[in-house]
């Protein structure tokens, strides 16, 4: 599997809400930057997990819908949109949020992450 079809297969999957299935993407030194609405946050390995726990308890579901996606060598940038389905309300699609991010990819894992995110 190259750099691209693991980052479409990350964000196809339930991995943004599931600890076990985000385990399977991750390198073990994994990290990421994110420039987030509320400031600059970093998250490693554990960090990430444990989001991806938290975002299971609120939300239903979530749907990546992907703008635009490049590769080159062990590099992958993609704009997306993510929306999701609250557990008070799961048959209304909310979104979320706007994303750029640049994945490197080690050993077929996700190993960096530099990401910006905007709210609707």
């Amino acid at each position: 599997m190259n750099a691209k079809e693991l980052v479409l297969d990350f964000y196809n999957s339930d991995a943004l809400y599931n600890k076990n299935t985000m385990e399977v993407f991750l390198h073990p030194d994994f990290s990421l930057e994110w420039n987030s609405s509320k400031g600059l946050i970093r998250k490693d390995r554990e960090g990430l997990l444990q989001l991806a726990e938290e975002l299971k308890v609120g939300y239903e579901a979530f749907v990546v819908q992907i703008h635009q996606i490049l590769a080159e060598d062990n590099l992958v940038s993609v704009h997306y949109t993510h929306f999701g389905t609250t557990i008070e309300n799961p048959v209304q699609i909310n979104r979320l949020a706007y994303f750029f991010v640049i994945w490197e990819i080690k050993d077929g894992k996700l190993f960096r992450g530099y990401q910006m995110s905007q709210l609707p």
